[in-house]
């Protein structure tokens, strides 16, 4: 079929009448587009994801919407974020669009890149990170496989959706810096380098605003300065005035409620030319977005077995080691106690719309067998425990701790149910129920070496975490789990998952603690550009386990650090860029991989920064005894901090401080480099415009620093005033005094002179 071009695309909305615009402005139901058959546009369908393809089963007449297909299930993102590698992203999205055009579904609803604000949030599962520059480039690869295959992502949730509590209701009220810093640029990224088809907007309002309804959010950020092409669609009844939601560019209204918004915004659109417009650039959005997938339609597979295998590899790689006191690999010949109610039925995915009906799902109970390990398995403890369980649960307890003292060492499944997190809701504390901690300290307490695995969405608090032997990381892994922790467990694969959010020792140290989902109608965004790693580094506070840690069955040096540049400006004459290389070596005896990060830590002193953010990432496999050169490449918005001043990105003139390591904790090698920067912050010239904003404004400097010498002169002795005053000895006396002050404080500074400096000020500025 030929492609239709831009120009096809227009001629057909020229040829719509009103009503029929405004109807393509809205679904058919549930998950199809509109078609309108007098021009021969046809509907399309869209899907749930985003770790699996949530297809509604039309095969039969009546069905509800929640009924899917069988389809394979991934790892959800907070696992698959933890592989650190963005292959495997684009792995997972290359098979997700091959069972896409398999199934005739031209979106897959994700990837969901909220940034995860507090551990408490319920659909922190299905996303990425607390980082937005992890978060970012691990979308991008994401939609780069899925797209690949002439099928489109929605890209979700634009924006500031970081808890379910009253989320059609409640405002997220955040600051400039904070939203451009922290929850704006993961969709930047995504945007600019990977032109997602569809971006989905969020139910919340910000700052009093719906999102949906916002033209700063749809129109100047996205579309005018970050160049978005694609259709802006709402999330499934997150529409609340459809008029005002074209207005401010959303196109399309999910899912379709018959024709009743269609005709407001037509009668809207009869008395609003401007309007009409709006609705013209929608429906050629929408279209263009239709027959992309048309026009590109490719035979998919749906291979069940080889796709299963494929979630298994991804989830190898997003499994995080958290610790081990040698009890893992797990010898061959020595048997041991299985315990958990999870190892024979894991908790393998999150709940809510991204739901998958997975086809098959392998136990670690089921692959132990297979590999041919003895153990004994107990239950141990229940996994949903009601009051009447009890009874039942102490004699699961005493049986398992029978079998662990037994062996001497015992293989403990935990983790938490599904009632914990879902969408829908938050969680209201970090604690793992009662009943599997009860186990597991009893177990150690006993004297059996205990390794703990973790099915989780989300972090949690572990308070025999220094009793145990080994700690694993399995999050949800989909419905491949078993085979993938048993493989790590066995030593058949070396584990290189980081985690890409921090575990807190407690609920009260989170930076969200005292303002999240604890008001009806706002979320105050209290905490700012502190948020996950950003605020337990930059404090100093002891945590868990930090952002970026993952343990391996081998070790890594890192040496030899190097730049090719000792700085770098925004100047035309500047290096603009700054290539820093270090060698990173495999120093054990095993193959593994290792994830290398780098962090920039800003020295200048000139603005409130956190202690180091993350500006680069590289997983590398090194044979035992290999070694590897790991280069980054560095820019101006590598140093910079959003200055809503300049309404721009800023880095100020001074040192920084480059930190390669494994972790945000772990940090093996430093060097600084310096910035220098032809940009000034703007200073508005009053009588309430304090001498330190002078002093520290390039343009004003070198005036206010002239004028203050001689005024210092004249009021004392010329030969001592030399001697006494210095440059930093008038840049912290005068630092907070306000203009004014010159000639109402005794500094006796005549009104013509004072006007005369303002002038000077004024010209520089």
């Amino acid at each position: 079929m030929a492609r239709h071009s831009d120009s096809d695309i227009r001629a057909l909305v020229k040829n719509m009448t009103l009503k029929e615009k405004c109807s393509l402005l809205s679904g058919e139901d549930f998950w199809h587009t509109k078609t309108v058959e007098r021009l021969g546009i046809p509907a399309i369908m869209v899907s749930d994801g985003p770790h699996g393809l949530r297809k509604q089963d039309l095969s039969h007449a009546g069905g509800s919407e929640n009924d899917s297909i069988k389809a394979v299930c991934f790892p959800a993102a907070c696992a698959t974020a933890s592989s650190f590698d963005p292959d495997v992203m684009k792995k997972l999205g290359e098979t997700l669009g091959d069972e896409c055009q398999a199934e005739d579904v031209s979106t897959i609803l994700g990837p969901a890149i909220n940034i995860k604000r507090s551990p408490l949030c319920g659909r922190n599962f299905e996303y990425m990170s607390e980082d937005p520059y992890l978060a970012g480039e691990l979308a991008s690869s994401y939609i780069d496989g899925v797209q690949s295959k002439g099928v489109g992502v929605s890209l979700k949730h634009f924006a500031l959706n970081s808890q379910e509590y009253r989320r059609l209701t409640c405002s997220s009220n955040c600051d400039e810096r904070t939203m451009r810093e922290i929850y704006l640029p993961a969709f930047e990224t995504a945007v600019k380098k990977s032109q997602p088809k569809t971006i989905m907007h969020s139910y919340n309002l910000i700052n009093g605003t719906y999102s949906g309804e916002s033209s700063w959010l749809l129109r100047k950020v996205l579309r005018k300065e970050w160049g978005f092409k694609g259709v802006v669609m709402s999330d499934w009844g997150a529409v609340n005035s459809r008029v005002a939601g074209v207005k401010a560019g959303c196109d399309l209204e999910m899912p379709g409620h018959g024709d009743v918004n269609d005709k407001k915004v037509l009668k809207a659109a009869r008395k609003d030319k401007k309007l009409v417009k709006r609705i013209d650039e929608s429906c050629f959005r929408i279209l263009r977005w239709v027959y992309d997938f048309e026009d590109g339609r490719k035979e998919g597979s749906f291979d069940f077995e080889k796709h299963h295998e494929i979630a298994r590899l991804l989830e190898e790689e997003s499994i995080v080691l958290l610790k081990n006191s040698g009890m893992l690999p797990l010898g061959g010949n020595e048997k041991f106690a299985l315990i958990g109610e999870f190892a024979k039925k894991p908790r393998y995915q999150g709940g809510g719309s991204s739901h998958i009906n997975a086809i098959e799902v392998t136990s670690a109970y089921d692959t132990f067998h297979k590999a041919g390990l003895e153990f004994d398995y107990e239950q141990g403890y229940i996994i949903e425990e009601k009051e009447d369980d009890k009874a039942k649960s102490s004699g699961l307890l005493r049986a398992a701790v029978e079998a662990g003292k037994k062996y001497g060492r015992a293989v403990v499944f935990a983790g938490l149910p599904d009632s914990f997190e879902s969408e829908g809701y938050d969680r209201k504390h970090l604690d793992m129920p009662a009943n599997q901690n009860t186990l597991i300290d009893a177990l150690a307490d006993a004297g059996v070496k205990v390794t703990v695995v973790m099915h989780n969405g989300s972090p949690v608090v572990m308070p025999w975490r220094d009793k145990v032997d080994a700690i694993v990381e399995a999050y949800l892994g989909g419905e491949a789990v078993g085979e993938a922790v048993v493989n790590v467990l066995t030593g058949k694969v070396n584990p290189s998952g980081k985690l890409a959010e921090t575990f807190p020792l407690r609920l009260e140290d989170t930076p969200s603690f005292l303002s999240f989902a604890n008001d009806k109608h706002n979320c105050e965004y209290t905490e700012g550009i502190y948020v996950g790693y950003r605020w337990y580094d930059t404090r100093k506070m002891d945590v868990e386990y930090p952002f970026g840690f993952g343990l391996s069955y081998t070790t890594f040096d890192y040496s030899n650090l190097e730049l090719n540049s000792d700085s770098l400006g925004d100047g035309k004459k500047d290096k603009q860029t700054v290539t820093a290389k270090i060698t990173v070596k495999n120093t054990g005896k095993v193959a593994g991989k290792e994830v290398v990060q780098l962090y920039i830590s800003d020295k200048t002193g000139l603005a409130t920064r956190p202690e180091k953010e993350l500006k680069g990432f590289k997983k590398v496999f090194l044979k035992p005894g290999e070694s590897v050169r790991i280069s980054f490449t560095l820019d101006k918005r590598s140093f910079a901090y959003y200055s809503t001043e300049l309404e721009d990105w800023y880095a100020p003139s001074g040192t920084y401080e480059l930190q390669i390591g494994s972790s945000s904790r772990d940090i093996r090698a430093t060097a600084p480099v310096v910035f220098k920067s032809k940009q000034s912050l703007p200073v508005e010239i009053g009588p309430n415009t304090t001498i330190g904003d002078l002093l520290d404004n390039k343009k004003t400097r070198k005036v206010i620093k002239t004028f203050l010498s001689k005024v210092m002169e004249k009021r004392s002795d010329r030969d001592a005033a030399r001697e006494a005053i210095t440059d930093e000895m008038i840049e912290q006396s005068m630092d907070s005094t306000p203009l004014r002050g010159l000639y109402m404080a005794g500094m006796h500074v005549k009104k013509r002179v004072f006007r005369r400096l303002v002038e000077d000020l004024l010209e520089k500025d």
